[in-house]
């Protein structure tokens, strides 16, 4: 697997119609990005990896993250084999615990013990008929004993919603050997009040997750500033600007230690595919 440079994760190959998610891909792989990484709130995720590997040759598809509460080891152990068999070895499994308020508004009490949860759903991938290979697997970490396992369980790390200060703290604990593997927000436009009005309330939602929200306090930023979602913390999450600003943040993250970086593209219309955004990030990359 290449998991070098720059990729793209995205919502809307995950949600989208899948005729363009796929048709979208497909132009993805021609632009040169590596790696596409998709989210899984539950549902047929494995289903929209297919469709992502079907539409593909080369390019590694993520998941970013499998909700480990959502599925089971054996189903899916089962359904990773079967992909790598037809499409070859371009399946990063990618796994987390997700958030206690998603995960107990639908079954109280059930989100618990994160990092023995993770531990016993990869002994279940190791244990199944078919296992999945730890090295072609990462987990979603922020903090530090997270970070631990993914160097200890899997092939590396892959946070989510974090900054340069924070990829250059995880290479520490991963050392060097594990990947690195941040995702990094972006939104394309050179006026403050068009990125704030895109990525305020984008923002509020995931910092309203005490993950993401501790993952802040540990970074040194305050309780007001994540109430508020401070200039302060709003820059330092979301790279706005135009490509050379993106691309600025993206080599400082590399800077710290990251293998890969993985883009999203932030749209007023979160629901569109930023296909003319992509595009312009493929043509700053070259």
């Amino acid at each position: 697997m290449d998991l070098k440079g720059v990729g793209i994760w995205s919502s809307q190959l995950r949600y989208g119609d899948q005729s363009e998610a796929a048709e979208a891909a497909a132009e993805l792989e021609e632009l040169g990005f590596p790696a596409l990484w998709i989210p899984d709130v539950g549902g047929p995720v494995l289903d929209a990896v297919e469709n992502l590997l079907g539409a593909t040759k080369n390019t590694v598809i993520a998941t970013g993250i499998l909700n480990l509460w959502m599925h089971s080891p054996d189903d899916v152990a089962a359904g990773y084999t079967r992909l790598t068999q037809q499409h070859g070895e371009r399946f990063l499994l990618g796994i987390g615990v997700s958030h206690a308020p998603l995960i107990d508004a639908r079954e109280p009490g059930r989100y618990r013990k994160p990092l023995a949860a993770t531990s016993a759903f990869l002994d279940g991938l190791d244990g199944a008929a078919t296992p999945v290979p730890p090295q072609n697997r990462a987990l979603a970490a922020l903090g530090p004993k997270m970070l631990a396992l993914s160097a200890e369980r899997s092939r590396g790390a892959h946070p989510y919603l974090s900054t340069p200060e924070h990829t250059a703290r995880a290479r520490d604990i991963l050392g060097a050997g594990p990947l690195l593997l941040p995702e990094q927000t972006a939104i394309l436009t050179t006026d403050r009040d068009e990125a704030r009005a895109i990525g305020t309330p984008w923002l509020k939602g995931y910092l309203a997750m005490p993950n993401y929200a501790n993952n802040m306090l540990r970074s040194g930023f305050t309780a007001e500033d994540i109430e508020a979602v401070s200039d302060r913390l709003f820059d330092a999450l979301i790279a706005w600007g135009d490509e050379d600003a993106v691309l600025r943040r993206v080599r400082e993250h590399q800077s710290a230690g990251a293998d890969h970086v993985c883009v999203q593209i932030l749209l007023a219309d979160q629901r569109a595919f930023p296909r003319e955004q992509w595009r312009r990030l493929a043509a700053a990359l070259r």
